[in-house]
C-alpha cells in the first residue's frame, strides 16, 4: 500500500542545499527521503523531551537565587 505524499516548497540555505544534494548522490537516496528522515528524528527527539518534562512536572521548583544560596551554604561555591 503506497503512502500518499504531500508536496511542499522548502527554501534551503545554499550551503545546506549543496550538502544535502551531495549526501543524496553519495547515498543514492532522494533529498525528500533525507529531509523526511531528519524531520522524523527531530520530532521524535521533541517527543522524548516532552515526555521528560511531563515526568518531572511534579518535582519541586527552586529559584536560581535559592539554588545559589544553597550551594554557598553547602560550601560548593
Amino acid at each position: 500500500m503506497a503512502v500518499e505524499q504531500k508536496r511542499a516548497t522548502i527554501y534551503f540555505e545554499p550551503e545546506l542545499h549543496r550538502a544535502v544534494r551531495i549526501k543524496s548522490a553519495h547515498t543514492n537516496r532522494t533529498i525528500s527521503d533525507i529531509v523526511n528522515e531528519s524531520l522524523r528524528i527531530a520530532l521524535s527527539e521533541d517527543q522524548e523531551d516532552l515526555d521528560a518534562f511531563e515526568k518531572r512536572a511534579s518535582e519541586p521548583v527552586i529559584s536560581y537565587e535559592t539554588l545559589l544560596a544553597k550551594l554557598k551554604a553547602d560550601g560548593k561555591i
